[in-house]
């Protein structure tokens, strides 16, 4: 540590210079992304909150109720008004209480967790950390989990079963209402990993494209993991476990005895948490409201529709499967899908390679502008490989 410090503006300079070396959402090369540039009321709602800390109730008892109400909204969202949870720090962090919270709740010999091989690597963490088995499954020609191999997967020894609504990498969505009658049948606890989807698919509900439940609408799903960070337009971190029942998430309670306000106890994986996250998530909540977040997810699949129309106008490369929400999958038959992505990254775009395609997620800071850049240099690419 320097004994005589710098001046803050150079300081500034300096970041200004550093910074000029990362992407920024406003150019539109961002297309890997599952977050997207914070609301700018938000922004100030968070910025006004940079103190206060949801991990010392006593001293500010304000955020404590922001928090509730925010997830009163989100339980409200996902069909459930009574639903319980915190804003956490992201999916990762949510998914890990949610499996803690199951295998406190389910009996020793019970240490198994059925998932498909499109979860999110969140759930490796989960159980390295919780001492758990995985039993990853297949999917099927849709790109879902194989509702058959879950079924055959259960055993005695079956804790929790996984069930992703918006998969990482093509946006799909488990048959989930499938995947709680089995889980009821076998009093299993049913997480539905919807960190993704949980701020499109209610909306699309409303805009008309009538998809099945995947929420708290089915009796046999105990908890649901919803990034506020995401597609809600909330500052990072801003992640969202909810759980069915109180006794649910009080399965990971620890007594504190020392903060301001006496014992106190916590159900969240960190201790000190930021009271400004879930204050401005709370505040876009009541701002957007339902219609506004409406418009903003019909716009990102208006988007979503361009540019896959846009690909099929280019030869050489395809679409994985037609899209369920704003994340596309273009792969090719014909020529290396991977040099294509490498080139892609040459003229800077920031995409997304998974073994057999090129993942791509219209978030709402991608313009129609972005799509017209992006499908030109695509075509040109692709183009050129062929020769």
């Amino acid at each position: 540590m320097r004994i005589k410090g710098i001046s803050r503006e150079l300081l500034l300079d300096e970041l200004e210079r550093k910074f000029r070396g990362d992407l920024t959402y406003s150019s539109g090369k961002i297309l890997s992304s599952m977050c997207t540039r914070p609301h700018r009321f938000a922004k100030l709602v968070y910025m006004r909150c940079l103190e206060k800390n949801l991990g010392d109730p006593g001293l500010f008892p304000a955020v404590v109720e922001l928090e509730r109400r925010a997830v009163q909204i989100l339980g409200s969202l996902l069909s459930h008004n009574e639903a319980v949870g915190h804003i956490v720090s992201g999916g990762t962090e949510a998914n890990i209480l949610a499996l803690w919270a199951a295998r406190n709740l389910a009996e020793k010999r019970r240490r198994e967790v059925i998932l498909p091989t499109s979860a999110h690597f969140s759930f490796d963490k989960a159980a390295d950390l919780l001492d758990l088995k995985l039993v990853k499954v297949g999917l099927n020609e849709h790109f879902q989990v194989d509702v058959k191999a879950v079924e055959d997967a259960v055993t005695s020894k079956t804790m929790a079963i996984i069930g992703v609504a918006g998969s990482t990498g093509l946006g799909t969505v488990d048959p989930i209402p499938q995947l709680s009658e089995i889980a009821s049948a076998h009093n299993i606890y049913l997480h539905v990993d919807a960190a993704f989807g949980g701020f499109v698919l209610p909306f699309l509900n409303d805009l008309g494209f009538n998809l099945p439940a995947f929420d708290f609408r089915l009796p046999g799903v105990c908890s649901i993991t919803i990034d506020p960070h995401k597609m809600g337009l909330a500052p990072i971190p801003a992640g969202g476990i909810l759980f069915r029942e109180a006794n649910m998430m009080k399965a990971v309670s620890m007594k504190i005895p020392y903060l301001s306000g006496g014992e106190t106890e916590q159900t969240t994986i960190v201790g000190t948490r930021p009271g400004a996250s879930s204050a401005a998530v709370w505040a876009l909540l009541e701002h957007l409201g339902r219609g506004g977040y409406s418009k903003i997810v019909k716009r990102c699949m208006k988007l979503t529709r361009e540019l896959t129309e846009g690909i099929s106008q280019i030869n050489g490369v395809s679409l994985v499967t037609q899209p369920t929400m704003n994340i596309i999958g273009v792969k090719s038959c014909i020529i290396d899908i991977r040099l294509v992505a490498q080139k892609l990254r040459e003229r800077g775009w920031a995409i997304s390679i998974f073994p057999n395609y090129i993942r791509i997620v219209i978030m709402p800071h991608t313009k129609s502008s972005h799509i017209d850049s992006f499908l030109k240099d695509l075509g040109s690419i692709v183009r050129e490989l062929i020769g």
